[in-house]
């Protein structure tokens, strides 16, 4: 199941600078372990904004919610998720 996926990430001003570099450093490797499995095939930054959209590719409704959840910076992201399908003129 193929979901395009928008993240907005709102971390507090006064965050301490040290949980921030931590929580980023953990977020980058929690994210680049389902890119290489190809659960999170694709990410794009939106230009100038701390934000995303990404294509994820699992199985289930419930997969995508614990991939999600699991986010290191989960609890400072506002996310969108919409389901994808194949587009009937899509020559692919």
């Amino acid at each position: 199941m193929l979901f395009h996926v928008r993240m907005d990430v709102r971390l507090p001003h006064d965050l301490d600078p040290q949980v921030r570099t931590n929580l980023v450093a953990r977020e980058k490797a929690y994210s680049q372990e389902f890119q290489r499995a190809g659960k999170w095939p694709q990410i794009w930054r939106i230009v100038g904004e701390y934000s995303n959209f990404s294509v994820f590719d699992v199985e289930t409704n419930d997969e995508l919610h614990e991939l999600l959840s699991g986010l290191p910076l989960f609890p400072y992201m506002d996310i969108h998720v919409t389901p994808l399908a194949r587009h009937p003129s899509d020559v692919k």
